[in-house]
């Protein structure tokens, strides 16, 4: 399955086909993220990171405004290329709100620093955080 989601990846689609015909901006998300809780979103940007471990999450960037958003998806669900870095993506899924107490937060990116094999500091975590990204259902990598 690993290969075949990397095969497919570039230009081709991962997870389910996309389905809405307009696209959310990324700025949008980010200045108004209580007005898209519960819906189903489409966004179009440059990756600027994926997953290293698992590749179950990307981070998405708009080139004119920096806005950025995460897609997460389960492990195995889909794979998103390390490859995918420095490309346009296209995504699709539901928008959610994750609160976590601080304690949650230190442990989130505490596994996020070590996927990544970057340092982390629990003192930079000062109180609880409120997390928006997309639950994925599918991609292109353009």
């Amino acid at each position: 399955m690993l290969l075949l989601g990397v095969s497919l990846a570039m230009g081709g689609p991962l997870g389910k086909p996309l389905e809405l015909k307009q696209q959310t901006p990324i700025a949008d998300l980010e200045k108004k993220p209580a007005d898209f809780v519960g819906k189903t979103v489409q966004v179009r940007g440059k990756v600027t990171e994926v997953c290293e471990k698992m590749g179950c999450w990307m981070n998405l960037a708009d080139p004119a405004t920096n806005a950025r958003v995460r897609i997460k998806v389960k492990d195995g669900e889909i794979v998103f290329p390390k490859e995918a870095v420095g490309k346009m993506a296209v995504a699709e899924g539901k928008f959610v709100k994750i609160e976590l107490t601080r304690e949650q937060a230190i442990e989130r990116a505490k596994h996020e620093a070590e996927e990544n094999n970057k340092p982390f500091d629990p003192s930079s975590i000062t109180g609880p955080v409120t997390i928006y990204q997309i639950q994925g259902t599918g991609a292109v990598i353009e």
